[in-house]
C-alpha cells in the first residue's frame, strides 16, 4: 500500500483518504477513483487525490474488518455491517461480558493498523448493549496481518457474554434488637432489584436470631430438590462477619456445606462469604449490599448468575479495580468527571403526579390553583421553559386530564407515571425512563407546588453543577436547611431507578457517596402548597 498525493493520471485505482466536494456530487473517503471519477474531477479543475493505492496482498478496510470480527465466536453477538474499516459487536442477550486481556492485547500487538477495544472484564450487559468494535485504522492493511489476527481469534477467545441464568433465591436475614426491621424489609426490596437483572426472583424469606446455632438449623432445612431452576442462597447478617469462624461461615460449615472463602479484596464489599451447599452456591452478602451503591456482592452475583463457579483464587484476584469507594482526595466519583470541552446538559423533571392528600378528600387540587393567573403547574412549567435546563418532562398521574389541559400548548414532553399512588419513587422513575432525560449528564428534579422558585434560582443551580464538571449533586437550602430543587448527576440515575414508595431524591443524596454542593435560595427552597391554607397564604386562589 502506497499512502500519497497522486496526480489525476495516475489517480484512477486509488482509494481517497478523504472526501472531495465537486458540483456533481461527492467522492466520500474510502470510495476507488474511477475512470469517470477522474473526468468529474478534470472538469472541477482539480489536479491531484490524496489516497493510498494498493499492492498486491492488500485488503480494503471494511473487508479486512469483517474477516477479523467474523472470526470471533458468534454465540449471543450480533455484528453490524462494516463501514469505514469497523465493526461494532452488539450483546444479543443480558448477561456477563467476560473478556480475555491477554488475547485482545496479543491481537492488537499484530500490527497498528489493527485493532479491537472492548469493555472492561466481567461487567454486566443488556441486550443490545455494544460490547466491542474491531478498526481498521488505515484505508487498506496487508492480507498476512489480516490473516494473523483471523487465525488467533479462530482458536483463542477474545470475549465472550454468558448470558445470564434465572436463580430462585433464598434470602436468610439474621435479626439483633438493634437492626430495624424496616432495614431488612428495604434490604429484601433491593435484592429483588438486583435479581431482576438476570430474571432471577427471590422465593422466600427466612428471618431468625443472630447466632450460629439457628443459622445452621434454617441452612440444614433447605432443599435444593425441591427448585425447578437453579438456585442459591443469600444470607445478610445482622452484624458483620469479623472472623472466618463467625455466624455465617460457620453455619454454612455446620449444615455441611463448604466455605470457598471469607473475605475478598474490594472496597465496599471486603466482608463477603462465599460457599457451597451441595450445588447451591450460598453468599454471605457484606453490609454494603444494603446499599444499590455498585459493590463486591455485585461483582459475584453476577458471576454466579451467569453460570460461573468463583473460587477463592478469583475473588483474590479482583483487586485491581476493586477500590469502589471514594475517598477525600477525590472532590468527586472519578467515572463522571466530564471533560470541560464537552457542554454538561441538564434535563428537567417537573414532577406533577401526586394525589395531593392533604387537600383534603376530593378538594380542589393544589397544581390548578391559579398563581398570576395561571394554574400553578403551567406556571412552573413556565418558569423552567425559561431556564437553561433541556428538555423539560413533565410526570402526569392524579387528575392526569385537568393536568394536561392545564399544560396544552407548551413545548414540554409528558410522561405519565401509571403507578402515581405509590408515591414519588415511581414518578422518578417514570420520568428518568425517558431517553431524552436518561441521556442527560443531570436532571433538575423539580415539585411541581413551589410557587416562589424562579428561573433564576433554577439557572444558579444549573451554573453550579456545570462549574463542578456535572459529577456532584447540587441541592437548595435556605439557612442551610435543605430543600428543593435539586441537580442528580448520571451517577445517581441506577440508584433512581432501584427506588420504591414514597421516596423522593433525598434517600439518593444521603446513601450515594456523591459530593453535595448546598446552594441558598433562600425561602423559596422551603416554599411548598401541600393544604388549602398553604395555597392561600401564598398568594394562590383555589378552584373545583
Amino acid at each position: 500500500m502506497r499512502y500519497g498525493s497522486f496526480s489525476l493520471t495516475e489517480a484512477e485505482g486509488v482509494v481517497l483518504a478523504h472526501s472531495i466536494r465537486i458540483a456533481s456530487g461527492r467522492l466520500s473517503k474510502g470510495h476507488m477513483v474511477t475512470a469517470e471519477d477522474v473526468e468529474r474531477l478534470q472538469q472541477e479543475a482539480i489536479t491531484a487525490v490524496l489516497g493510498v493505492r494498493l499492492e498486491p496482498g492488500d485488503l480494503l478496510e471494511d473487508d479486512a474488518a469483517h474477516a477479523i470480527a467474523h472470526a470471533i465466536a458468534p454465540d449471543h453477538l450480533r455484528f453490524s455491517i462494516p463501514a469505514t474499516g469497523r465493526v461494532n459487536i452488539y450483546s444479543e442477550v443480558d448477561g456477563l461480558f467476560v473478556a480475555q486481556k491477554t488475547v485482545v492485547d496479543r491481537l492488537n500487538r499484530i500490527d497498528p493498523a489493527i485493532t479491537l477495544a472492548c469493555l472492561a472484564d466481567h461487567v454486566p450487559v443488556r441486550k443490545g448493549d455494544m460490547v466491542a468494535t474491531v478498526k481498521i485504522i488505515p484505508l487498506a492493511v496487508e492480507a498476512d496481518k489480516v490473516a494473523a489476527a483471523v487465525a488467533l481469534l479462530e482458536t483463542s477467545v477474545p470475549f465472550e457474554v454468558k448470558a445470564f441464568r434465572p436463580h430462585l433465591v433464598t434470602l436468610v436475614a439474621t435479626e439483633l434488637p438493634s437492626l430495624k426491621p424496616s432495614v431488612m424489609d428495604r434490604t429484601a426490596r433491593l435484592l429483588e432489584h438486583r435479581l431482576a437483572l438476570s430474571g432471577s426472583r427471590l422465593m422466600k424469606e427466612i428471618r431468625v436470631p443472630h447466632s450460629a446455632e439457628r443459622l445452621t438449623e434454617v441452612l440444614q432445612q433447605l432443599d435444593a430438590a425441591e427448585f425447578d431452576e437453579p438456585a442459591m442462597v443469600i444470607v445478610f447478617g445482622a452484624s458483620a462477619v469479623t472472623d472466618p469462624h463467625d455466624v455465617i461461615p460457620a453455619a454454612i460449615r455446620g449444615a455441611g456445606g463448604e466455605v470457598e472463602h471469607v473475605g475478598m479484596p474490594v472496597d465496599p464489599g471486603n466482608l463477603l462469604v462465599l460457599g457451597r451447599l451441595g450445588n447451591v452456591p450460598v453468599i454471605g452478602a457484606p453490609g454494603c449490599a444494603r446499599s444499590p451503591k455498585e459493590n463486591g456482592f455485585d461483582w459475584v452475583l453476577n458471576r454466579l448468575m451467569a453460570g460461573e463457579t468463583p473460587t477463592a483464587y478469583d475473588l483474590t484476584g479482583m483487586g485491581v479495580g476493586g477500590l469502589l469507594t471514594e475517598i477525600p482526595s477525590r472532590p468527586r466519583p472519578r467515572e463522571e468527571a466530564i471533560p470541560r470541552s464537552q457542554p454538561v446538559r441538564v434535563a428537567a423533571l417537573l414532577l406533577a403526579a401526586g394525589q395531593a392528600r392533604r387537600m383534603g378528600t376530593d378538594g380542589p387540587h393544589k397544581l390548578l390553583a391559579e398563581f398570576d393567573g395561571k394554574p400553578l403547574v403551567r406556571r412552573t412549567a413556565e418558569m423552567l421553559m425559561r431556564s437553561e435546563a433541556s428538555p423539560v418532562v413533565a410526570v402526569l398521574g392524579h387528575r392526569r386530564q385537568e393536568i394536561e389541559t392545564a399544560l396544552s400548548g407548551l413545548d414540554i414532553l409528558g410522561c405519565f407515571n401509571g403507578e402515581f399512588a405509590s408515591g414519588m419513587a415511581s414518578s422518578l422513575i417514570a420520568g428518568l425512563s425517558k431517553p431524552t432525560v436518561k441521556d442527560a449528564d443531570g436532571v433538575l428534579v423539580m415539585l411541581a407546588d413551589m410557587p416562589a422558585v424562579t428561573t433564576e434560582h433554577v439557572n444558579l443551580l444549573l451554573r453550579t453543577f456545570r462549574e463542578a464538571g456535572g459529577g456532584i449533586v447540587v441541592r437548595s437550602v435556605s439557612d442551610g436547611k435543605r430543600g428543593n430543587p435539586i441537580i442528580l448527576p448520571r451517577a445517581a440515575y441506577d440508584a433512581v431507578l432501584r427506588l420504591e414508595g414514597d421516596v423522593g431524591a433525598r434517600a439518593i443524596v444521603e446513601g450515594s457517596g456523591l459530593e453535595v454542593v448546598d446552594v441558598d435560595i433562600g425561602a423559596a427552597a422551603h416554599l411548598d402548597v401541600d393544604t388549602p391554607e398553604a395555597v392561600t397564604a401564598a398568594g394562590g386562589v383555589l378552584g373545583d
